[in-house]
């Protein structure tokens, strides 16, 4: 992935780093980091920045808020879906809702996607 980097957007994703949202570091410290695998949060790929990413496995996740399902949020994230998936990356998306609510079951679900 390293032709794929965007030095414009290193700072953005080390701030995005630092300033997760509350589902973010949720899914980081209370399950990413415990797996076998490497996950890197806020990873530039291209134009853009995917909240974790596992290059063993070619999987992103993306937690996505009110604003994916606008339609604008909506026409984005395809586009971006589709990028990475032009790259061999299979995209999980959760909604906050569901890392709030249904915790273990998205646990399960990227389990069950790896």
């Amino acid at each position: 992935m390293n032709e794929l980097k965007n030095p414009k957007l290193t700072g953005v994703s080390k701030s995005l780093r630092k300033n997760m949202t509350k589902e973010e570091r949720h899914l980081w410290y209370d399950f990413l980091k415990t797996l076998p695998v490497t996950f890197n949060r806020q990873k530039v790929i291209g134009k853009y920045i995917v909240d974790f990413y596992c290059a063993s496995k070619k999987i992103v996740i993306e937690l996505d808020g009110s604003q994916h399902y606008e339609e604008n949020g909506i026409r984005a994230d395809e586009e971006r879906d589709t990028f990475l998936n032009s790259l061999g990356l299979k995209v999980l998306r959760y909604s906050n809702f569901d890392i709030n609510k249904n915790f273990d079951l998205v646990c399960q679900d990227i389990l069950n996607n790896m």
